[in-house]
């Protein structure tokens, strides 16, 4: 029987969330509790990388935390951004992110529909005179690169972010009774591993989202009871009905 549920992401800020509706639904208790964080990378770090944040006429922007990061270093560096940079984003929700940091003007702001990157290289190849920039994460995947390379736009990778572990607190450590928990990225399952050491699985039961943090869970030596997405379950949230419906 599941009656406690360990979700691996932030707690969702609106109540329509389908993973309260679940929760009432089953009767079961979920606790948010993101196994993972984000950290800029510091200016000495980011200087070594021998990139200037002037010499390029335009930013893509895959994630709130990549805008963050780059107004903040921005800041460390005593960089004043020009009031003509553009900013590329992969959706509108980002696009207005930058909101938080300058005024947002349509003429150089750009977003796709499909959060998807390829879905943005269209609206690039018709400002192909700027210079990207591309602030990303020590981990990510290489898939916008070959994208711009293809399209002969000129464009820079650098590391602004570092996601790391976010170490449970020895009470936390004490109180940790999951019969399920949730994973969304290969670091968040070496993170179980690290905090958790002697960690053994039992009757936990272990569901992942994404091909990659799928095979983290194997090759850990952990057995995986539930993967999304697939065909029929595009989502975690509609996978974990299912799998709660014919489970409990």
């Amino acid at each position: 029987m599941i009656k406690k549920i360990l979700v691996s992401q932030p707690k969702p800020t609106s109540e329509k969330s389908p993973y309260f509706d679940i929760a009432r639904e089953f009767g079961i208790e979920l606790v948010f509790r993101p196994f993972i964080k984000v950290e800029g990378v510091s200016a000495k770090d980011f200087r070594q990388q021998k990139i200037g944040l002037l010499n390029y006429t335009a930013v893509v922007f895959t994630s709130r935390h990549a805008i963050d990061n780059y107004f903040q270093l921005a800041k460390q560096l005593r960089v004043t951004i020009p009031e003509d940079m553009k900013y590329f984003c992969v959706t509108e929700t980002i696009a207005l992110y930058i909101q938080k940091y300058v005024q947002y003007r349509k003429r150089k702001v750009f977003f796709g529909t499909t959060g998807n990157v390829a879905d943005l290289v269209p609206t690039m190849v018709k400002h192909k005179t700027e210079k990207y920039l591309v602030p990303v994460s020590d981990v990510h995947n290489n898939t916008l690169a070959p994208l711009l390379d293809a399209k002969k736009l000129s464009h820079t990778e650098c590391v602004m972010y570092r996601t790391v572990s976010n170490d449970f607190t020895q009470e936390e450590i004490d109180s940790f009774d999951y019969d399920m928990m949730i994973f969304f990225s290969p670091t968040g399952i070496k993170s179980l591993t690290k905090n958790f050491p002697d960690f053994v699985q039992g009757d936990i039961r272990i569901a992942t989202f994404g091909p990659a943090t799928a095979k983290e869970v194997q090759t850990q030596g952990l057995r995986l009871d539930l993967e999304a997405p697939s065909p029929e379950f595009p989502s975690m949230t509609a996978a974990l009905r299912a799998y709660l419906a014919a489970n409990q």
